[in-house]
């Protein structure tokens, strides 16, 4: 696999992270900030700092394929994980983990074949998770709720 200064440089980054975000210094999560960032993009940033919390290393944000945008893309142990986080502010248009249905269950695994292949990455463990953040009104901290395993590959192997 051939590395690039992007990538050692988001390496390093990650590496900062998880120092920065070390388990024996708690996370502090807070009610929604004023930061002007989009709804989507705080509960990103929020499940990233989760996921370096519980020794997860970030390799992409925001990764796009041709088929659909993964999220995040992590390695858990020997594992790849490709991690959908879903954002909402309330309940009105229903919870966020419903929201990854079997449509966007095949897009993500789509992209995830197409990242894979991009990479040269063949033969590695694969997991697809969902974190659900609900940044409900009135509420002092939101709820996040961690899926590992979430779904399995919906394409035919």
């Amino acid at each position: 696999m051939r590395l690039g200064w992007s990538s050692i440089g988001q390496t390093l980054r990650s590496l900062w992270y998880s120092l920065l975000y070390h388990p024996r210094f708690p996370l502090r999560i807070a009610a929604r900030s004023e930061s002007g960032l989009p709804l989507g993009k705080q509960g990103e940033r929020l499940a990233e700092r989760w996921l370096l919390c519980r020794g997860y290393l970030i390799l992409e944000r925001n990764c796009r394929t041709r088929y659909s945008e993964l999220d995040l893309v992590a390695v858990d142990g020997r594992t790849i994980v490709f991690v959908e986080v879903k954002t909402r502010s309330g309940l009105d248009r229903g919870t966020p983990e419903e929201a990854v249905d079997d449509e966007k269950q095949l897009r993500i695994s789509r992209a995830a074949v197409a990242y894979l292949r991009k990479h040269q990455l063949k033969r590695v463990a694969v997991r697809f998770d969902v974190i659900a953040i609900d940044f409900a009104a009135g509420k002092e901290r939101p709820r996040v709720v961690h899926y590992r395993s979430a779904f399995e590959s919906a394409l035919d192997d």
